[in-house]
Protein backbone atom coordinates (compact mmCIF):
# COMPACT_ATOMS: atom_id res chain seq x y z
CA UNK A 1 0.00 0.00 0.00
CA UNK A 2 1.57 3.11 -0.96
CA UNK A 3 0.96 6.70 0.57
CA UNK A 4 -1.31 8.98 -1.77
CA UNK A 5 -0.51 12.79 -1.89
CA UNK A 6 -4.16 13.09 0.89
CA UNK A 7 -2.78 10.94 2.97
CA UNK A 8 1.05 12.70 3.50
CA UNK A 9 -1.55 16.50 3.55
CA UNK A 10 -3.22 14.61 6.79
CA UNK A 11 -1.01 13.12 8.24
CA UNK A 12 0.76 15.71 10.44
CA UNK A 13 -2.59 15.60 11.88
CA UNK A 14 -2.41 12.42 13.69
CA UNK A 15 1.89 12.59 14.53
CA UNK A 16 0.96 12.23 18.15
CA UNK A 17 -1.87 9.30 17.77
CA UNK A 18 -1.15 6.08 17.92
CA UNK A 19 -2.06 4.26 14.86
CA UNK A 20 -1.29 7.24 12.98
CA UNK A 21 -0.74 5.58 9.74
CA UNK A 22 -4.24 4.22 9.81
CA UNK A 23 -6.50 6.86 11.21
CA UNK A 24 -4.82 9.04 7.69
CA UNK A 25 -5.85 6.34 5.21
CA UNK A 26 -9.48 5.84 7.34
CA UNK A 27 -9.47 9.74 6.72
CA UNK A 28 -8.43 9.74 3.37
CA UNK A 29 -10.93 7.47 2.31
CA UNK A 30 -13.34 8.85 3.95
CA UNK A 31 -12.89 12.22 2.47
CA UNK A 32 -12.41 10.79 -0.90
CA UNK A 33 -16.26 9.48 -0.28
CA UNK A 34 -17.81 12.06 0.98
CA UNK A 35 -16.39 14.15 -1.53
CA UNK A 36 -18.26 11.85 -4.32
CA UNK A 37 -21.48 12.13 -2.30
CA UNK A 38 -21.34 15.87 -1.49
CA UNK A 39 -20.73 15.55 -5.58
CA UNK A 40 -24.16 13.94 -6.29
CA UNK A 41 -25.81 15.16 -4.11
CA UNK A 42 -25.18 19.11 -5.22
CA UNK A 43 -25.77 18.16 -8.96
CA UNK A 44 -28.43 15.94 -8.21
CA UNK A 45 -30.23 18.23 -6.18
CA UNK A 46 -29.52 21.12 -6.84
CA UNK A 47 -27.70 22.10 -9.83
CA UNK A 48 -29.71 19.87 -12.66
CA UNK A 49 -33.02 20.50 -10.98
CA UNK A 50 -32.61 24.36 -11.18
CA UNK A 51 -31.62 24.07 -14.89
CA UNK A 52 -34.35 21.72 -15.47
CA UNK A 53 -36.87 24.39 -13.86
CA UNK A 54 -34.82 27.39 -15.76
CA UNK A 55 -35.55 25.26 -19.18
CA UNK A 56 -39.18 24.25 -18.12
CA UNK A 57 -40.25 28.19 -17.50
CA UNK A 58 -39.92 28.75 -21.73
CA UNK A 59 -42.34 26.03 -22.64
CA UNK A 60 -44.18 24.62 -19.40
CA UNK A 61 -46.90 22.43 -21.79
CA UNK A 62 -44.41 20.72 -23.90
CA UNK A 63 -41.30 20.52 -21.92
CA UNK A 64 -43.27 19.83 -18.26
CA UNK A 65 -44.87 16.88 -19.86
CA UNK A 66 -41.05 15.81 -19.50
CA UNK A 67 -40.40 16.08 -16.17
CA UNK A 68 -39.96 12.25 -15.28
CA UNK A 69 -37.49 11.69 -18.31
CA UNK A 70 -35.40 14.63 -17.22
CA UNK A 71 -35.08 13.45 -13.81
CA UNK A 72 -33.85 10.41 -14.59
CA UNK A 73 -31.27 11.79 -17.09
CA UNK A 74 -30.51 14.28 -14.40
CA UNK A 75 -29.92 11.13 -11.98
CA UNK A 76 -27.87 9.32 -14.71
CA UNK A 77 -25.64 12.52 -15.40
CA UNK A 78 -24.74 12.63 -11.43
CA UNK A 79 -23.79 9.55 -11.34
CA UNK A 80 -21.32 9.65 -14.26
CA UNK A 81 -19.90 12.95 -13.12
CA UNK A 82 -19.04 10.63 -9.60
CA UNK A 83 -17.46 8.22 -11.87
CA UNK A 84 -15.22 10.41 -13.35
CA UNK A 85 -14.21 12.18 -10.25
CA UNK A 86 -13.14 9.04 -8.36
CA UNK A 87 -11.03 7.79 -11.46
CA UNK A 88 -9.15 10.79 -11.50
CA UNK A 89 -8.35 11.33 -7.96
CA UNK A 90 -8.04 7.78 -7.58
CA UNK A 91 -4.48 7.56 -7.18
CA UNK A 92 -4.48 10.82 -5.32
CA UNK A 93 -6.88 10.06 -2.71
CA UNK A 94 -7.39 6.23 -2.22
CA UNK A 95 -4.50 4.60 -0.65
CA UNK A 96 -5.37 0.91 -1.04
CA UNK A 97 -3.40 -2.03 -2.18
CA UNK A 98 -2.41 -3.14 -5.51
CA UNK A 99 -5.31 -5.69 -5.47
CA UNK A 100 -8.11 -3.67 -4.11
CA UNK A 101 -6.44 -0.71 -6.66
CA UNK A 102 -7.04 -2.87 -9.51
CA UNK A 103 -10.69 -3.72 -8.62
CA UNK A 104 -11.67 -0.55 -8.34
CA UNK A 105 -10.46 0.96 -11.10
CA UNK A 106 -12.03 -1.97 -13.39
CA UNK A 107 -15.61 -1.00 -11.61
CA UNK A 108 -15.16 2.60 -11.94
CA UNK A 109 -14.32 2.18 -15.92
CA UNK A 110 -17.38 -0.30 -15.90
CA UNK A 111 -19.29 2.70 -14.14
CA UNK A 112 -18.21 5.09 -16.62
CA UNK A 113 -19.94 2.73 -19.39
CA UNK A 114 -22.92 3.95 -17.48
CA UNK A 115 -22.39 6.84 -20.45
CA UNK A 116 -24.39 4.43 -22.80
CA UNK A 117 -27.49 5.05 -20.69
CA UNK A 118 -27.07 8.87 -20.68
CA UNK A 119 -27.71 8.15 -24.39
CA UNK A 120 -30.85 6.47 -24.00
CA UNK A 121 -32.15 8.92 -22.20
CA UNK A 122 -31.55 11.49 -24.60
CA UNK A 123 -33.08 9.22 -27.38
CA UNK A 124 -36.04 8.85 -24.80
CA UNK A 125 -36.73 12.96 -24.55
CA UNK A 126 -36.17 13.29 -28.46
CA UNK A 127 -38.51 10.27 -29.28
CA UNK A 128 -41.26 11.96 -26.64
CA UNK A 129 -40.63 16.16 -28.17
CA UNK A 130 -41.26 14.22 -31.30
CA UNK A 131 -44.38 12.40 -30.38
CA UNK A 132 -45.79 16.22 -29.06
CA UNK A 133 -45.54 17.49 -33.10
CA UNK A 134 -48.29 17.38 -35.04
CA UNK A 135 -47.46 14.70 -37.94
CA UNK A 136 -46.35 12.14 -34.85
CA UNK A 137 -49.69 9.97 -34.77
CA UNK A 138 -49.34 10.02 -38.56
CA UNK A 139 -45.64 8.54 -38.94
CA UNK A 140 -44.79 7.10 -35.34
CA UNK A 141 -41.06 6.14 -34.64
CA UNK A 142 -41.44 3.77 -31.68
CA UNK A 143 -40.26 0.89 -32.76
CA UNK A 144 -36.90 2.78 -34.33
CA UNK A 145 -36.43 4.49 -30.70
CA UNK A 146 -36.78 1.03 -29.60
CA UNK A 147 -33.75 -0.18 -31.85
CA UNK A 148 -31.30 2.81 -31.14
CA UNK A 149 -31.55 2.06 -27.26
CA UNK A 150 -30.95 -1.36 -28.20
CA UNK A 151 -27.92 -0.93 -29.81
CA UNK A 152 -26.76 1.18 -27.13
CA UNK A 153 -27.39 -1.39 -24.30
CA UNK A 154 -25.95 -4.11 -26.62
CA UNK A 155 -22.55 -1.18 -26.85
CA UNK A 156 -22.54 -1.12 -23.64
CA UNK A 157 -22.61 -4.59 -22.49
CA UNK A 158 -19.84 -5.29 -25.17
CA UNK A 159 -17.57 -2.73 -23.46
CA UNK A 160 -18.43 -3.65 -19.82
CA UNK A 161 -17.27 -7.12 -20.41
CA UNK A 162 -14.06 -5.98 -22.43
CA UNK A 163 -13.16 -3.90 -19.41
CA UNK A 164 -14.03 -7.01 -16.93
CA UNK A 165 -11.62 -9.44 -19.01
CA UNK A 166 -8.98 -7.10 -20.15
CA UNK A 167 -9.55 -7.76 -23.53
CA UNK A 168 -10.34 -5.61 -26.73
CA UNK A 169 -13.93 -5.27 -28.15
CA UNK A 170 -13.24 -6.89 -31.00
CA UNK A 171 -12.04 -10.37 -29.68
CA UNK A 172 -15.97 -9.90 -27.62
CA UNK A 173 -16.78 -9.13 -31.83
CA UNK A 174 -15.52 -12.02 -32.84
CA UNK A 175 -17.02 -14.44 -30.78
CA UNK A 176 -20.40 -13.60 -31.84
CA UNK A 177 -19.36 -14.87 -35.38
CA UNK A 178 -19.88 -18.94 -33.47
CA UNK A 179 -23.40 -17.99 -31.84
CA UNK A 180 -24.95 -16.24 -34.90
CA UNK A 181 -27.68 -18.89 -35.28
CA UNK A 182 -28.58 -18.37 -31.79
CA UNK A 183 -28.59 -14.77 -31.84
CA UNK A 184 -30.99 -14.56 -34.72
CA UNK A 185 -33.27 -17.49 -32.96
CA UNK A 186 -33.40 -15.16 -29.80
CA UNK A 187 -34.02 -11.82 -31.50
CA UNK A 188 -35.86 -13.35 -34.49
CA UNK A 189 -38.97 -11.15 -33.45
CA UNK A 190 -36.83 -8.23 -32.81
CA UNK A 191 -35.28 -8.38 -36.15
CA UNK A 192 -38.50 -8.84 -37.75
CA UNK A 193 -39.95 -6.17 -35.76
CA UNK A 194 -37.59 -3.29 -36.73
CA UNK A 195 -37.98 -3.94 -40.13
CA UNK A 196 -41.74 -3.93 -39.81
CA UNK A 197 -41.38 -0.87 -37.93
CA UNK A 198 -39.59 1.01 -40.81
CA UNK A 199 -42.44 -0.55 -43.23
CA UNK A 200 -45.10 0.73 -40.96
CA UNK A 201 -43.23 4.34 -40.41
CA UNK A 202 -42.88 4.62 -44.34
CA UNK A 203 -45.95 3.51 -45.41
CA UNK A 204 -48.14 4.96 -42.95
CA UNK A 205 -49.69 1.64 -41.85
CA UNK A 206 -50.94 2.12 -38.48
CA UNK A 207 -50.35 5.09 -36.39
CA UNK A 208 -51.37 5.86 -32.46
CA UNK A 209 -55.49 6.10 -32.33
CA UNK A 210 -56.31 4.19 -35.71
CA UNK A 211 -59.02 1.61 -35.22
CA UNK A 212 -57.69 -1.55 -36.68
CA UNK A 213 -59.37 -5.06 -37.22
CA UNK A 214 -57.55 -7.69 -37.33
CA UNK A 215 -59.65 -11.23 -37.54
CA UNK A 216 -56.89 -13.84 -36.97
CA UNK A 217 -56.38 -12.04 -33.45
CA UNK A 218 -59.51 -11.20 -32.80
CA UNK A 219 -58.66 -7.94 -32.17
CA UNK A 220 -61.30 -4.88 -33.44
CA UNK A 221 -60.17 -1.38 -31.55
CA UNK A 222 -58.07 1.68 -31.53
CA UNK A 223 -54.19 1.50 -31.47
CA UNK A 224 -52.55 2.53 -27.96
CA UNK A 225 -48.87 1.59 -28.59
CA UNK A 226 -46.75 1.15 -31.58
CA UNK A 227 -43.69 -1.11 -30.21
CA UNK A 228 -40.71 -2.55 -31.63
CA UNK A 229 -42.16 -6.49 -31.05
CA UNK A 230 -45.61 -5.85 -30.36
CA UNK A 231 -48.74 -3.31 -31.01
CA UNK A 232 -51.02 -3.07 -28.96
CA UNK A 233 -54.71 -2.65 -29.71
CA UNK A 234 -57.77 -1.69 -26.93
CA UNK A 235 -61.01 -3.25 -28.22
CA UNK A 236 -64.35 -1.69 -27.93
CA UNK A 237 -64.89 -4.18 -24.94
CA UNK A 238 -62.00 -2.39 -23.31
CA UNK A 239 -59.70 -5.83 -23.67
CA UNK A 240 -56.12 -5.23 -24.75
CA UNK A 241 -55.37 -7.75 -27.60
CA UNK A 242 -51.34 -7.86 -28.26
CA UNK A 243 -50.01 -8.40 -31.89
CA UNK A 244 -46.54 -8.89 -33.26
CA UNK A 245 -45.60 -5.86 -35.07
CA UNK A 246 -44.34 -7.84 -37.69
CA UNK A 247 -47.63 -9.76 -38.52
CA UNK A 248 -48.99 -6.32 -39.74
CA UNK A 249 -46.70 -6.11 -42.40
CA UNK A 250 -47.01 -10.55 -42.92
CA UNK A 251 -50.52 -10.27 -42.71
CA UNK A 252 -53.68 -8.91 -43.88
CA UNK A 253 -55.25 -6.25 -41.40
CA UNK A 254 -58.19 -3.40 -42.06
CA UNK A 255 -57.93 -0.05 -40.73
CA UNK A 256 -60.77 2.06 -40.66
CA UNK A 257 -58.78 5.56 -40.55
CA UNK A 258 -59.79 6.29 -44.47
CA UNK A 259 -63.22 5.97 -43.46
CA UNK A 260 -62.53 8.36 -40.47
CA UNK A 261 -60.52 10.54 -42.44
CA UNK A 262 -63.82 10.57 -45.30
CA UNK A 263 -67.03 13.16 -45.60
CA UNK A 264 -69.22 9.66 -44.47
CA UNK A 265 -68.94 6.66 -43.02
CA UNK A 266 -71.19 3.61 -45.52
CA UNK A 267 -74.44 2.56 -44.90
CA UNK A 268 -75.53 -1.04 -46.49
CA UNK A 269 -78.10 -2.69 -45.61
CA UNK A 270 -80.89 -5.07 -47.51
CA UNK A 271 -84.84 -5.47 -46.63
CA UNK A 272 -86.11 -8.99 -48.46
CA UNK A 273 -89.43 -8.39 -49.92
CA UNK A 274 -91.88 -11.54 -50.93
CA UNK A 275 -92.53 -11.39 -54.22
CA UNK A 276 -96.12 -12.63 -54.23
CA UNK A 277 -97.07 -8.97 -53.22
CA UNK A 278 -95.46 -7.73 -56.39
CA UNK A 279 -97.95 -5.78 -58.72
CA UNK A 280 -98.71 -3.20 -61.11
CA UNK A 281 -99.98 -0.19 -59.93
CA UNK A 282 -103.47 1.51 -60.91
CA UNK A 283 -104.52 4.86 -60.67
CA UNK A 284 -106.89 4.26 -57.80
CA UNK A 285 -104.10 2.16 -55.50
CA UNK A 286 -101.80 5.08 -56.04
CA UNK A 287 -104.12 7.43 -54.78
CA UNK A 288 -104.64 5.07 -51.92
CA UNK A 289 -100.63 5.45 -50.98
CA UNK A 290 -100.97 9.34 -51.59
CA UNK A 291 -103.51 9.93 -49.18
CA UNK A 292 -100.98 8.15 -46.59
CA UNK A 293 -97.41 9.68 -48.21
CA UNK A 294 -97.55 12.58 -50.09
CA UNK A 295 -95.07 11.03 -53.03
CA UNK A 296 -94.75 14.35 -55.04
CA UNK A 297 -92.42 15.61 -52.27
CA UNK A 298 -89.90 12.23 -52.91
CA UNK A 299 -90.84 11.09 -56.46
CA UNK A 300 -90.97 12.96 -59.47
CA UNK A 301 -94.11 11.53 -61.19
CA UNK A 302 -93.25 12.40 -64.86
CA UNK A 303 -90.33 9.82 -64.29
CA UNK A 304 -92.29 7.15 -63.43
CA UNK A 305 -92.89 4.16 -66.18
CA UNK A 306 -96.52 3.58 -67.20
CA UNK A 307 -97.13 0.95 -66.13
CA UNK A 308 -95.02 0.74 -62.89
CA UNK A 309 -95.25 -1.72 -59.96
CA UNK A 310 -95.55 -0.80 -55.93
CA UNK A 311 -92.14 -2.18 -55.55
CA UNK A 312 -90.50 0.16 -57.87
CA UNK A 313 -92.98 2.78 -56.23
CA UNK A 314 -91.45 1.97 -52.81
CA UNK A 315 -87.75 1.90 -54.13
CA UNK A 316 -88.24 5.85 -55.42
CA UNK A 317 -89.48 6.72 -52.28
CA UNK A 318 -86.86 5.29 -50.19
CA UNK A 319 -84.25 6.88 -52.69
CA UNK A 320 -86.23 10.20 -52.15
CA UNK A 321 -86.58 9.65 -48.17
CA UNK A 322 -82.67 9.08 -48.00
CA UNK A 323 -82.01 12.00 -50.35
CA UNK A 324 -84.02 14.45 -48.09
CA UNK A 325 -82.73 12.78 -44.85
CA UNK A 326 -80.44 15.67 -43.10
CA UNK A 327 -78.05 13.48 -42.05
CA UNK A 328 -76.97 11.56 -45.12
CA UNK A 329 -74.52 12.92 -46.75
CA UNK A 330 -76.41 12.98 -50.37
CA UNK A 331 -72.84 14.53 -52.27
CA UNK A 332 -71.17 10.52 -52.28
CA UNK A 333 -73.32 7.54 -53.62
CA UNK A 334 -76.56 7.02 -52.98
CA UNK A 335 -78.96 4.46 -54.71
CA UNK A 336 -81.79 2.08 -53.38
CA UNK A 337 -81.48 -1.37 -56.03
CA UNK A 338 -82.69 -5.14 -56.24
CA UNK A 339 -80.74 -7.56 -55.69
CA UNK A 340 -80.66 -11.61 -57.36
CA UNK A 341 -84.12 -13.24 -55.97
CA UNK A 342 -83.27 -15.68 -53.85
CA UNK A 343 -85.64 -18.02 -51.81
CA UNK A 344 -85.97 -15.98 -49.27
CA UNK A 345 -87.40 -13.39 -51.56
CA UNK A 346 -86.07 -10.18 -53.45
CA UNK A 347 -83.66 -8.14 -51.61
CA UNK A 348 -83.63 -4.54 -52.19
CA UNK A 349 -80.22 -2.86 -50.90
CA UNK A 350 -79.95 0.83 -49.72
CA UNK A 351 -76.94 1.97 -50.10
CA UNK A 352 -75.37 5.88 -49.08
CA UNK A 353 -73.28 7.33 -46.55
CA UNK A 354 -74.27 8.80 -43.28
CA UNK A 355 -72.50 12.19 -42.36
CA UNK A 356 -71.95 11.44 -38.68
CA UNK A 357 -69.33 8.83 -38.42
CA UNK A 358 -69.35 8.39 -34.56
CA UNK A 359 -70.26 4.34 -33.94
CA UNK A 360 -73.49 4.79 -31.68
CA UNK A 361 -75.09 8.58 -34.20
CA UNK A 362 -74.12 5.41 -36.94
CA UNK A 363 -75.76 2.47 -35.72
CA UNK A 364 -78.97 4.42 -34.35
CA UNK A 365 -79.57 6.61 -38.21
CA UNK A 366 -79.30 2.89 -39.51
CA UNK A 367 -82.17 1.97 -37.17
CA UNK A 368 -83.98 4.79 -37.58
CA UNK A 369 -84.42 4.32 -41.29
CA UNK A 370 -84.80 0.90 -41.24
CA UNK A 371 -87.62 1.36 -39.09
CA UNK A 372 -89.19 3.57 -41.19
CA UNK A 373 -89.11 1.96 -44.54
CA UNK A 374 -90.39 -1.33 -42.70
CA UNK A 375 -93.44 0.94 -41.41
CA UNK A 376 -94.31 1.90 -44.94
CA UNK A 377 -94.34 -1.19 -46.41
CA UNK A 378 -98.17 -2.02 -45.55
CA UNK A 379 -99.02 1.37 -47.22
CA UNK A 380 -97.32 0.40 -50.91
CA UNK A 381 -98.83 -3.02 -50.60
CA UNK A 382 -95.85 -5.01 -49.66
CA UNK A 383 -94.52 -7.50 -47.48
CA UNK A 384 -91.05 -8.49 -45.93
CA UNK A 385 -90.58 -11.92 -46.24
CA UNK A 386 -89.45 -13.77 -42.98
CA UNK A 387 -89.81 -17.54 -42.36
CA UNK A 388 -91.78 -17.98 -39.57
CA UNK A 389 -92.24 -20.68 -36.83
CA UNK A 390 -93.68 -21.22 -33.64
CA UNK A 391 -97.45 -19.33 -32.71
CA UNK A 392 -98.07 -16.59 -34.70
CA UNK A 393 -100.12 -13.85 -32.85
CA UNK A 394 -100.37 -10.49 -34.76
CA UNK A 395 -98.84 -7.21 -32.70
CA UNK A 396 -101.72 -5.57 -30.45
CA UNK A 397 -99.62 -2.21 -30.00
CA UNK A 398 -101.35 0.07 -32.49
CA UNK A 399 -105.50 -0.48 -32.63
CA UNK A 400 -106.71 -1.93 -36.39
CA UNK A 401 -108.70 1.23 -36.57
CA UNK A 402 -104.96 3.26 -36.70
CA UNK A 403 -103.37 0.97 -39.09
CA UNK A 404 -103.85 2.39 -42.97
CA UNK A 405 -105.98 0.27 -44.93
CA UNK A 406 -104.68 0.05 -48.18
CA UNK A 407 -106.87 -2.40 -50.66
CA UNK A 408 -104.82 -4.48 -52.44
CA UNK A 409 -106.39 -5.45 -56.05
CA UNK A 410 -107.99 -8.68 -56.08
CA UNK A 411 -106.52 -10.07 -59.25
CA UNK A 412 -103.16 -9.54 -57.28
CA UNK A 413 -103.71 -11.73 -54.11
CA UNK A 414 -100.75 -13.77 -53.04
CA UNK A 415 -101.79 -17.25 -54.09
CA UNK A 416 -101.30 -19.66 -50.79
Amino acid sequence: MTDTHLQKLIAPWFEKVPDAFFLSTITAVAIGIFSLLFVYLFTRRLMFPAIQKIVTKISPERIGLLAPMLNKLNKRIACLLCCALFLATFDSVYPVNEIAEEILKTLGQALIIYAGFIFSSIVSIAGAIYNQLDFAREVPIQGLIQVVKLITFIVSVILIVSIVLEKSPTYILSGFGAIAAVTLLVFKDTILGFVASIQIAANRLVTYGDWIQVDNYGADGEVIDLGLNTVRVRNWDNTVTTIPTYMLVAGSFKNWRSMQESAGRRMKRSLNIDMNSIFLVEDDFRQQIEAAIPLADYIRTSSLPDPVSNLGLFRRYAEGYLKQHKKINTSLTLLVRELQPTNHGLPIEFYCFSSDKRWISYEHLQAEIMDHLLAVLPIFGLRPYQSVSGQFSPPTAVPTSEKPKIKVPNNTEPTP
